[in-house]
């Protein structure tokens, strides 16, 4: 069973067709009669052991095979000679370049044609009988090739499909990269613009809270310069070695340190007692995580914010509420990836999302996101 489980190979191939070699020249010895002695032993052998190297040279040998049936038919030494230039038609037809659809549409109309004619001429005798096997000739050899024709333009089609899957595949792979490289810049240039804001107001007044700011812009500027490249790298080259892993669950302190340093008041509560999260679900929760601490940053700071995650083996679920303004500038449908983006995320796992202002003051994002535990 694993023989065709898998596919075959050249060699394999060949060796089959040795074998169906020796089938079909014992066949037609053990069905020859009449004609000479000598070609009731040659034309047999000459209609079988050339189908051996079909394979290699498949044009050659059909025309061997064809030439042979002919003889053998004239002279009436095997009756169903037309089997083997068939069964070597059929490679022809997979295999062979020339040859359009007129060819096929040609045959395949001649194969239905001669078919009708034999069911409508019955069981033929004296010089009708050669008259039939030329029939039932005509129709195997339209037949063989219309079949292997088939079979090419499926395996055509088959690669063609797999050609366009893969292409749509690295497409969404590219779409997928760009948006993370839109939050990765959204995120720091968001903080870096309010920083920039703090320091050019305390710049003569309070210059150690201008230096505070520039040390938080240096810090931001550099991680997005080396998630940028990391990106970007992905982009040129395709191929992951020396880039360092995406960001998952292990990066949201270090992302909620960061959003302090901007001036918003993190308590951030991890709860990852339901084991493993797969590496996809954790890039999207730290992403929704790091877009719900920039649009605080944005549109609150200074402010409190409690972010909780919380995975219980079966979902991952998402709260991050602040105490700043409730009011939030949402992008419209198709003109940015902030809320949008969160949201666009967790459907793409068949999750829940909510966002939206507090009762009186604040600002809630809520994901859930349905996984399945790694063991």
């Amino acid at each position: 069973m694993d023989l065709f489980a898998r596919r075959l190979t050249r060699g394999q191939l060949v060796a089959l067709d040795c074998l169906a070699a020796w089938v079909f020249a014992l066949g037609f010895m053990a069905s020859a009669s009449g004609g000479p002695g000598w070609a009731r032993l040659s034309i047999p052998l000459a209609l079988g052991i050339p189908l051996a190297l079909r394979r290699l040279w498949p044009v050659p040998v059909f025309a061997l095979v064809l030439a042979v049936a002919v003889v053998g038919t004239v002279l009436g030494v095997v009756e169903a000679a037309y089997l083997s230039p068939a069964y070597a038609l059929y490679l022809v037809a997979l295999v062979e370049r020339r040859g359009g659809r007129v060819p096929t549409v040609a045959a395949a109309l001649a194969t239905v044609l001669a078919a009708m004619l034999l069911v409508l001429a019955g069981s033929p005798t004296g010089w009708t009988r050669s008259v039939g096997y030329l029939i039932t000739g005509v129709a195997a050899l339209g037949a063989a090739w219309t079949v292997g024709r088939a079979v090419r333009e499926r395996r055509g089609y088959a690669a063609r499909e797999a050609e366009r899957l893969a292409e749509r595949a690295v497409t969404e792979e590219r779409l997928r990269i760009a948006r993370e490289l839109h939050d990765v810049v959204a995120h720091s240039v968001g903080v870096i613009a309010v920083k920039a804001g703090v320091a050019n107001h305390v710049l003569h007044t309070r210059p150690e809270e201008a230096y505070e700011a520039l040390r938080v812009i240096e810090t931001a500027s550099r991680g997005a310069l080396t998630e940028m490249r990391q990106l970007l790298g992905v982009l040129r080259s395709g191929d992951g070695p020396g880039l360092r892993p995406a960001p998952g669950l292990d990066g949201l302190t270090a992302l909620a340190e960061q959003a302090r340093l901007a001036g918003v008041d993190v308590d951030l509560v991890l709860d990852l007692g339901g084991g493993a999260v797969p590496e996809g679900v954790g890039l999207s929760v730290y992403r929704i995580v790091q877009e719900a601490l920039t649009n605080v940053v944005k549109h609150a700071a200074p402010a409190r914010c409690r972010v909780s995650v919380r995975a219980d083996g079966r979902e991952v679920r998402i709260e991050a509420t602040d105490d700043g303004p409730g009011h939030r500038t949402l992008p419209a449908a198709g003109s940015g990836h902030g809320l949008i983006g969160m949201r666009e995320r967790v459907m793409m796992y068949g999750g829940a999302f909510e966002a939206g202002p507090l009762p009186g003051r604040g600002f809630r994002v809520f994901a859930r996101l349905p996984y399945q535990e790694i063991s």
